[in-house]
């Protein structure tokens, strides 16, 4: 069965208490005498002698019980503090907030102010002239600006990941102050790895494309940036359209960048990139991405109704994770993923498959085959049209006295997590790909002894027999599992009580909108929770 409830480890138990008597204990002296004379640079508190890393425990679990008041957090900036996180508080900073953090938090080498839109722009250039050990910051949704990346480029020479996405106030050229100082005339973030950028606005007469191309060509170890218009800048880079695109005064040209990455590489073909990340990238781009950047270890694809590309000409020897999604008004038959999963499916560590029509009843489980060291699997599916489908109850026809529990022909020793939907909402679930379906399941929850994370979703016939093929074969089958999702699926309260009654590490169980668990089940299900002091969270509406 499920685990009992651990006993709280005893620094948990004191940052709650804490938590619970701050207003009242902690801070009452300090509200009611100094709140409002806080230029000084130093308080001399409790909370001086509390380790930096239990210091930002405590911010973090008095803001997401929002306890946390101005006069707590005045105290919390200690000069110790490496690690600050303020996501959870966005209201409560505002200018001052940021002013205290710079004069107390010097030595912080990671700083989040996602949503701190109360901070102005001359507060954050203050903030980050004053940072120079940060190694990473967030500033997306804040009034960050061209003065801000400004800032960021000249003064945080350790800077590895930054975030300025959905920040109104910053264009995609305003990226080019990130990466170069004209008037040092020098390269900026030299060690910037993570850029994330995303909904970034382009004002008029601004070329987006030409804008990342000069952040890829800038910035040498840059391994993900995350902008919608990647894909465009790295055809830019690869067809080598560079000329006409130094139009801003005191930057480089593209070309002059170009021509400098390319010295400082051996002599070979036209210059790669490090990249180890694409998002966004449509199917006719995919000869182009692997060529510009051959290191690629994570892509995520677009794919249209037009011809397939020539998947095997692809030559990626590190791409391990996998997004494919259908973007086109017919969804792709999964068996067209074959082929690809025949190329890649060895080397890929996650693998996810959106859109995709389930034709061919096996085609799931032979993509699964190709696909022995995976990790990480999800996939909603849309059934089949003009099949025929299953009866009026939902459920395929009987199933044989011994159906095929093993109908994969390998385990898969590393597969922690696996989700699977299906959108039955758009027609009936064919008969036989339910059956099929069923062994499938049954097959891969049978030889994946390390599975952790469990979704299926939408289910329109019995997982009933699945679960009990699973539960009753030798070995450690769902020994590991910890969270199951059966949301709108077909799941009897007998087969919840085999998974309550077996051996396993569940602690989510996910009940919603399952028609065949009435509300007498969910309450024996509580009661038995309850009664045993299982560490369990069920859900059910």
């Amino acid at each position: 069965m499920p685990r009992r409830k651990e006993v709280p480890a005893l620094s948990s138990l004191c940052l709650q208490s804490l938590a619970r008597h701050m207003q009242s204990v902690w801070v009452k002296d300090y509200s009611e005498n100094y709140l409002d004379e806080y230029h000084f640079r130093y308080v001399m508190g409790p909370f001086n002698e509390l380790a930096g890393s239990l210091v930002q425990d405590l911010i973090r679990l008095l803001g997401e019980s929002r306890r946390l008041t101005r006069a707590a957090l005045h105290l919390l900036l200690v000069p110790h503090l490496r690690e600050l996180s303020l996501r959870s508080c966005p209201g409560l900073v505002s200018n001052a907030i940021g002013q205290l953090v710079a004069v107390r938090c010097k030595s912080l080498s990671s700083l989040d102010l996602h949503g701190c839109s109360r901070v102005s722009a001359d507060v954050l250039v203050d903030l980050l002239e004053g940072l120079p050990l940060l190694s990473k910051l967030g500033l997306a949704e804040t009034q960050a600006n061209v003065q801000v990346l400004s800032a960021v480029g000249s003064c945080c020479k350790r800077l590895q990941e930054l975030d300025v996405s959905h920040c109104k106030k910053v264009s995609p050229r305003a990226l080019l102050h990130l990466a170069y100082d004209p008037l040092a005339g020098a390269l900026c973030c030299p060690a910037l790895r993570v850029l994330l950028a995303r909904g970034l606005e382009a004002p008029g007469g601004c070329d987006v494309a030409v804008a990342l191309a000069f952040v890829l060509l800038a910035l040498p170890h840059l391994e993900f940036l995350a902008h919608s218009a990647v894909p465009d800048a790295l055809c830019l880079i690869h067809t080598r359209q560079l000329g006409g695109a130094g139009d801003v005064p005191g930057f480089p040209s593209l070309e002059e960048l170009a021509q400098r990455r390319q010295r400082g590489a051996a002599d070979g073909p036209w210059l790669t990139l490090p990249l180890r990340r694409v998002e966004e990238v449509g199917e006719p781009f995919l000869a182009t991405l692997c060529a510009v950047c051959p290191d690629a270890e994570e892509v995520n694809v677009w794919l249209g109704d037009g011809p397939t590309a020539g998947w095997a000409g692809l030559r990626w020897s590190r791409l391990a994770h996998l997004a494919l999604t259908c973007a086109g008004q017919r969804g792709w038959a999964l068996a067209r993923a074959l082929p690809l999963a025949h190329s890649l499916g060895p080397r890929l560590r996650t693998l996810a498959l959106h859109g995709f029509c389930y034709e061919d009843e096996l085609s799931l489980g032979a993509l699964l085959s190709c696909c022995p060291l995976l990790r990480a699997f999800s996939t909603d599916l849309h059934p089949p049209a003009g099949l025929p489908g299953a009866g009026p109850s939902g459920d395929p026809p009987a199933e044989p006295l011994r159906w095929d529990t093993d109908l994969l022909p390998h385990a898969f020793p590393q597969l922690q997590r696996f989700s699977l939907a299906l959108a039955t909402a758009s027609g009936p679930f064919p008969a036989q790909h339910g059956l099929v379906l069923r062994a499938t399941l049954a097959s891969l929850l049978r030889r994946s002894p390390r599975l952790q994370s469990l979704s299926l979703l939408g289910i329109p016939f019995a997982l009933d027999a699945v679960f009990e093929a699973a539960l009753a074969a030798p070995g450690p089958a769902l020994l590991e599992l910890r969270e199951l999702s059966l949301a709108e699926s077909r799941v009897s309260s007998r087969t919840v009580w085999q998974l309550l009654a077996a051996d396993s590490r569940l602690r989510a169980l996910d009940l919603s909108r399952c028609r065949d668990i009435h509300r007498r089940d969910y309450d024996s299900f509580l009661q038995a929770v309850r009664k045993q002091q299982l560490d369990l969270d069920i859900t059910w509406e």
